[in-house]
């Protein structure tokens, strides 16, 4: 065994297994999360909306059309984390937006 070798514990099996394996276990159990349209979304991608959208809690419409810029994945592959000038704290469903 070479001294570079990288390991890390690995929390559900109670070992200590090389980094290139961990690596490939998450690049694996990884979930696309798509658009209404069937696109592959990505952090950091710009889509608009193809729906109207009510904003509960801030007493606001969004139009469709509206263009939301620098999207976040979350661990849930039907929602995105999303910057608006006017709502803080923006959660969409995938269904509601098409990747620009």
């Amino acid at each position: 065994m070479a001294d570079d070798d990288e390991y890390i514990y690995d929390e559900v099996s109670g070992e200590w297994l090389p980094a290139s394996e961990i690596a490939a276990r998450n690049a694996a159990n990884l979930v696309e999360v798509k658009d209404a349209a069937g696109n592959v979304l990505a952090d950091g991608d710009a889509v608009v909306l193809i729906k109207d959208l009510k904003v509960k809690g801030a007493g606001q419409t969004l139009k469709q059309g509206t263009l939301i810029k620098s999207i976040r994945l979350t661990d849930n592959p039907e929602e995105i984390d999303c910057k608006h000038e006017a709502i803080k704290g923006l959660v969409l469903r995938t269904e509601f937006v098409r990747k620009r």
